[in-house]
Formats: C-alpha cells, structure tokens, sequence
C-alpha cells in the first residue's frame, strides 16, 4: 500500500504537444519524475531535464505514487492503463494505494470504466482534461476540468496547481470529461465564426488586421479572436491543438447529445467542414485551419 508523502513519486506517460510541456513544468517544480512516451526520442527533453526513462507503462508507474498521463485518445489511454492481462500497461506497476490523473481528452464512458477497472485494484482516479492549448500547458495556466472523488482531488490538487490556474470540480469520475465535450462545442462554434467572418472582411476589402483590433474588445470578441485570427489572416497555422484531435473530441459531444437526444446542428456543421479539411491532409494542423475550408 502506498501511502501519500510531501513530495510523492510522479510517473508520466504521454509526450504530445500537451503532455511534454507539462510534464516539463513539473520538473522545474522539483518533481522527481520517470517518464514514458511511445516514441522514444520524445523522451529525450525531458530526460536532459532530469527526468527518468521508463521502457513501457507497468515500468514507469511501478514506484510511482502518482500517474499522470495525457494521451490522444481512448483507445491509448485504454493501452495505457489496462492493456492486455499480463502486458506492460501501468495497472500492472500500479501500487494499491496509488492515484491516477487522467489529463488525456477522452469520452466520460471510458473514464468511467477505467476509473472502475482501477478501483478493483485499490487504486484511485481522476479524469482531469484540461484547456488551454499549447501556450496554456507551457505557461501552466490550463484550465484543469476535474471528475473524480473529492479527498482524491485533494491529493492532486498541488500538482494541478502546477499545471494550470483554474481547477473546477465538476463531480464523480467523467463529469470532467462532460464538461470538456461541452469546452469542444464551444471551441467548435468559436472557431468557424472567426474563420467566417474573417472571410467576409476580406471580400468586402476590409482591412482584416483591423477589424480584429476594432471588435475583440467589444461584444464579438473572444479567445480565438485574440490568439487564433493573425493565423487565420496570415494563412499559416502553427500547432496549438491539432484539428484531427478536435474533430475527435467533437464526435464524443455529438455522441454525448446524442444520448440525451438533443441536436448540435452547428458543432455537426463544422464536423462536416472538419472532415473535409482532413481528407484535403490537414489533420497535424491546428485547427485554425477551418479558414482554409472558406478559402477553398
């Protein structure tokens, strides 16, 4: 049985473009930590940081008091944790005693049954997504949306602190996972009237650049005005969030409305235009991208 100490063991598993930069934070908090990441060579930041490399999942999580991970989907995080009887997935290395942090974006279904599957095993879990994008994780200012029991929050809580600048509890395991479906709507929506109107400025001559100084402050303005319009204008995307993660996670909320028989006719509308843009290659792209679908 592990018991909670000041400064717990931390294991990590999942490097992507969310997961290193967190990770990474917890370092430079003085966190001990072993990492594990599918690609190896992701691995080699943090391990000239200090961290440790773990060979498999069961390995990373073995002496670890603490499991985080961040991966990119259910299917991984599923690997991840449970993979097959007798693997190498980290239910395996997991003490009793032990607590996982889930920061992957996966559906509340899942999370519930891997929260389930732990529990068998006296260990506990929190599906904690998060939102932010790429400068969040780097800055550790996510927004950390928490599903879970509240004393196994208390044990996260200074970790996630770490991570982010606000932590909402929503409620048992998967309602965190509810509320990022609900995040995905609104990011799909926010996203698609920017790239539109965008477009309608530069039809109608308007200088773009100046449209977006002349209405974010006003009642139009918002996130993605802000950080994602000069990407839109200039027609260049670096990597904030990935559309096909997003388009991903999109499918989890219209399945989500779905189940309570209420239709998302503007999330499915920029499914439609999300599917086109990846069948043209723009998956790795952020999806900022939608501009390009009005261009076309």
């Amino acid at each position: 049985m592990i018991e909670s100490s000041p400064r717990p063991q931390l294991a990590w598993i999942g490097l992507g473009a969310l997961g290193a930069p967190m990770a990474h934070n917890l370092l430079q908090a003085g966190h001990a930590l072993t990492v594990f990441n599918r690609t190896a060579s992701s691995c080699e930041p943090l391990q000239a940081a200090g961290a440790r490399v773990a060979g498999s999942p069961a390995e990373a999580a073995r002496e670890a008091e603490i499991l985080l991970l961040c991966v990119s989907d259910d299917r991984a995080a599923e690997a991840v944790l449970l993979g097959p009887e007798g693997g190498e997935a980290a239910i395996h290395g997991l003490q009793p005693g032990a607590l996982v942090i889930d920061c992957s974006t996966i559906s509340p279904g899942t999370s519930r049954r891997l929260g389930a599957a732990l529990a068998e095993r006296d260990i506990s879990y929190i599906d904690a997504p998060v939102t932010g994008g790429t400068e969040g994780a780097k800055a550790g200012t996510l927004s950390v949306l928490v599903g879970g029991a509240t004393a196994d929050l208390d044990r996260a809580r200074p970790l996630l602190e770490i991570l982010g600048s606000s932590i909402t509890h929503f409620g048992p395991v998967g309602s965190g996972q509810e509320a990022k479906t609900v995040n995905q709507v609104l990011v799909a929506g926010s996203y698609a009237a920017v790239a539109e109107a965008l477009q309608l400025a530069e039809r109608l001559g308007l200088d773009r650049q100046q449209v977006v100084s002349a209405l974010k402050s006003g009642a139009a303005g918002s996130w993605a005005l802000e950080h994602r319009s000069a990407q839109m204008i200039n027609d260049h995307y670096p990597l904030g969030f990935k559309l096909a993660l997003h388009r991903k996670d999109l499918a989890i909320a219209l399945e989500a409305a779905e189940a309570q028989q209420l239709e998302l006719p503007v999330s499915r509308l920029v499914a439609a235009m999300e599917d086109a843009l990846l069948a043209d290659g723009h998956g790795d792209q952020d999806i900022s991208v939608l501009a390009r679908w009005f261009r076309s």
